[in-house]
């Protein structure tokens, strides 16, 4: 006899699917019985009987993470992928880079946010639109090119972190910036600049969090005030009396630093140097910053008006 749809427990806003197939089984054991291998077992039936694939992957993996079986989940994902459908290669992105980060598998993510930013790049991930929808703890919400440009070069940026590879997520972070400032994303760059010893141009950036130069969201305020206070903590700790660190200002060629024109060059190729997009030909006059600017003719009128 096949189950009636039964509601999910009260820590869990989903239904339980009607009937007894193989998916509606493991979504019973993984929300009413709390049985996860005994799901996983059903999730691998399901998708082996063609029962809900997708959901069943994606399920399967996020239940896998759960149990600590992370190298499964990612063979599961890499190996099965191509039975779901196009509109879902995206979540299963989503959930690939969660996992390579959870087992600190970041060459691995590194390469899946690059391929990512070639997508937005490309025009690939909004389908020629400048918004798509998404969802964000349980709610559906529209997000437009310059944010998800943003935030996955804000996730790039800190993977290069945890590689100690501070001259690339300087470059990123800085990019990131350049499309839709963040507060916290802004701190971040500080962190990365005090790990070059760069502590005066760190002072810069963590002086323009606190003038309120950056937008972040109300209930991150206090968050980002505490974390500013502990990185000009951690500067003056390392400066002061008499500290290892100097002013701190790289030169990026013998040179020095060059103009304001030269800084974004610089950032500009190295961005696209890290995406392995060749650096196009552009008049050294024009200030335009190309390298996304083909996905959101919007947002770089609207840079170059600031």
């Amino acid at each position: 006899m096949a189950m009636a749809a039964q509601p999910a427990s009260p820590t869990s806003p989903h239904k339980i699917p009607a009937g007894d197939g193989p998916y509606a089984r493991a979504k019973h054991f993984q929300l009413v019985e709390k049985d996860l291998d005994a799901s996983i077992a059903w999730f691998w039936k399901a998708i082996s009987t063609g029962d809900k694939v997708d959901s069943a992957l994606k399920d399967m993996a996020v239940v896998m993470k759960q149990r600590g079986y992370l190298t499964e989940a990612i063979d599961a994902i890499r190996s099965l992928r191509h039975l779901c459908p196009k509109q879902s290669q995206e979540s299963l992105d989503n959930i690939l880079l969660d996992l390579y980060k959870a087992s600190g598998r970041t060459k691995e993510e590194i390469e899946l946010l690059k391929q990512k930013l070639r997508k937005i790049y490309l025009g690939e991930a909004f389908h020629g639109k400048t918004t798509k929808r998404a969802r964000s703890h349980g709610r559906k919400i529209h997000v437009s090119v310059k944010q998800e440009t943003s935030r996955v070069l804000g996730n790039l940026a800190w993977a290069y972190m945890q590689q100690r590879n501070f001259m690339a997520a300087e470059v990123v972070y800085r990019k990131a910036h350049m499309i839709d400032p963040d507060a916290n994303r802004a701190c971040n760059l500080a962190l990365c600049l005090i790990e070059e010893t760069r502590f005066a141009d760190a002072e810069l950036v963590l002086a323009d969090v606190l003038a309120g130069r950056y937008q972040t969201r109300d209930q991150q305020d206090g968050k980002i005030v505490r974390k500013v206070e502990e990185l000009l903590a951690r500067i003056m700790a390392q400066t002061w009396p008499g500290g290892g660190g100097a002013d701190g200002r790289r030169r990026r060629d013998e040179g020095g630093s060059g103009s304001e024109s030269d800084d974004d060059d610089w950032v500009e190729n190295q961005m696209l140097a890290l995406l392995d997009v060749a650096v196009p030909y552009r008049k050294k006059s024009s200030r335009r910053l190309p390298v996304f600017e083909e996905i959101s003719p919007v947002v770089y009128k609207e840079q170059m008006a600031c």
